[in-house]
C-alpha cells in the first residue's frame, strides 16, 4: 500500500460530503465525470442507459473474435473480450438477465464456430464450461436461472452433440 494516500473509509466520505455546500457536491462531480472515464460512462449510462445498443455492440465485438469481418480473417476466440464487457455491464448496473444474455451468448457463439471449425486446443474447452460454470453461478445468485433453463440445457446438449473433450462437465454443472 502506498503511504502517500490515505485510504478513506466509506464513513469518512459519508461525513464529509455532508460537510459540502449542493454547489462544492456539483463542483465536485463535475470534476470528477470530466477527468474520469469510468465516472462519465457511469453517468452517462446512469442518466441515458442505451442497453440495447450496448448489447449490440458487445455482441458483435463477440462474433467478431470467431467469425472476424474486415481485413483480418483468422479467429482469435477470446474469452476476455467476453470477460471484458461482463464485467463492464455489471459496474455501470446493466439488468441482470442482460449480463446472463451475454454470458451465454459467448459460449453459443463459440459452440456455432466450433461446430464449423474443429478446435484441438484443450484451453478452449475449458475456457467454456468455465465460462458456463460462471454463468450458472450468476444466473442462481440473481434469481433468474428458470428464465435460461433452456439456453443451459442447449447449451449443454451441444457440448455432447460436438463431442466436447468435457462435455460431461457441462452437464455436471446444470445438476449442481
Amino acid at each position: 500500500m502506498n503511504d502517500y494516500f490515505y485510504a478513506m473509509s466509506k464513513k469518512d466520505l459519508k461525513q464529509y460530503l455532508r460537510e459540502l455546500s449542493k454547489k462544492q457536491l456539483e463542483e465536485q462531480i463535475t470534476d470528477l465525470y470530466t477527468r474520469f472515464k469510468e465516472v462519465k460512462e457511469f453517468y452517462d449510462f446512469a442518466f441515458n442507459p442505451k442497453e440495447n445498443k450496448l448489447m449490440e455492440e458487445c455482441k458483435m465485438k463477440i462474433s467478431n473474435e470467431y467469425f472476424p469481418v474486415g481485413r483480418r480473417k483468422k479467429a482469435k476466440m477470446r474469452r476476455s473480450v467476453a470477460q471484458k464487457y461482463i464485467r463492464h455491464f455489471n459496474r455501470l448496473g446493466v439488468e441482470p438477465s442482460l449480463v446472463a444474455d451475454i454470458m451465454f451468448y459467448h459460449i453459443e457463439i463459440a459452440q456455432t464456430y466450433s461446430s464449423e471449425q474443429h478446435i484441438k486446443q484443450e484451453a478452449f474447452y475449458k475456457a467454456m464450461l468455465k465460462a458456463f460454470g460462471d454463468a450458472i453461478e450468476y444466473v442462481d445468485e440473481q434469481g433468474i436461472r428458470k428464465e435460461f433453463k433452456s439456453r443451459i440445457q442447449q447449451i449443454a446438449d451441444e457440448a455432447k452433440v460436438q463431442n466436447w473433450m468435457n462435455k460431461l462437465g457441462f452437464e455436471s454443472l446444470i445438476n449442481r
